[in-house]
């Protein structure tokens, strides 16, 4: 039966036979599973950002954890384990770069992809952050929604 998800309204189809929408029995009609599970950690020093984030990436089903400022998200990214991490480079406390660091040099954490999401839009940055540092891939603000979720899509469809 083929109806309105209550979640995010996209018609999806129920493998269960109630009225409430649980989503890890729902099948959206484009075919593609949502992304049930997929814990995304944004570290990010402007809240309004984080909200942002959330609102995009939670209307697909991901389960987005916002962290103000790279020490606070270290923390959390070591403590929750991300399937992915959003990260802005220019930070107070600790800059992007440094959390990429110590994130690449603690065995535990080497292996969740990073999408940095930075002002910083010179394509000398770009180059470094893709090809030097080594990160899954750089977007520069502002971003289009669709831009964002076809990054995250791509590189949590790599890993899987």
């Amino acid at each position: 039966m083929w109806r309105p998800c209550a979640f995010n309204g996209t018609k999806v189809h129920c493998k269960r036979r109630n009225r409430w929408c649980k989503l890890s029995y729902v099948v959206e009609s484009n075919g593609n599973a949502p992304a049930i599970g997929k814990l995304v950690v944004c570290i990010e020093d402007e809240q309004e950002m984080i909200d942002l984030v959330q609102l995009i990436l939670g209307r697909r089903g991901f389960e987005v954890e916002g962290a103000n400022g790279g020490l606070e998200g270290l923390e959390k990214v070591r403590q929750r384990k991300p399937d992915l991490v959003l990260l802005d480079l220019m930070m107070p406390d600790m800059d992007g770069w440094e959390v990429y660091q110590r994130m690449k040099s603690d065995e535990s954490l080497r292996e969740i992809p990073v999408i940095v999401i930075t002002a910083k839009a010179q394509s000398i940055d770009k180059v470094l952050g893709l090809h030097i540092a080594k990160v899954d891939d750089y977007i520069t603000k502002p971003f289009g929604p669709q831009e964002l979720l076809e990054s995250v899509e791509k590189i949590l469809g790599q890993v899987d």
